[in-house]
């Protein structure tokens, strides 16, 4: 079961990673982009819909949503593109996905402007 559990983890990093490298491709489609980037921003973003310190409903989102995303992205990305992008993802040895200060700040904005609608909205 933990053998099971850890290759699936692996596999979910090595998509991720294809998904990265397919949205740096000019010939991936917009839309295929645009959940692309939607699905590792929210992979590696730090703030969940649940959190996880939750016992076991914590984890349920990202067991959920990035594997539906992940799925829609690759539906919405012709397969040739998506092959060559998962293969190069193997190949790659997986120590973490690229950081960037760019997409942290608008990470963090997006969650804060939530935050401030959420709190004006309540009070």
């Amino acid at each position: 079961m933990i053998v099971k559990l850890k290759k699936w983890a692996l596999s979910l990093k090595h998509n991720l990673y294809a998904l990265y490298l397919a949205y740096h491709r000019e010939d991936t489609p917009f839309i295929a982009k645009v959940v692309a980037v939607v699905v590792v921003t929210y992979a590696l973003s730090p703030i969940d819909l649940i959190p996880d310190f939750i016992p076991v409903i914590g984890y349920l989102d990202d067991i959920i949503l990035l594997p539906l995303g992940i799925a829609l992205a690759v539906r919405l990305m012709p397969k040739a593109i998506w092959d060559e992008c998962k293969d190069k993802a193997k190949e790659a040895t997986l120590k973490s996905l690229p950081r960037s200060k760019t997409a942290a700040f608008i990470v963090i904005s997006i969650w804060g402007l939530s935050a401030l609608i959420l709190f004006w909205t309540i009070n």
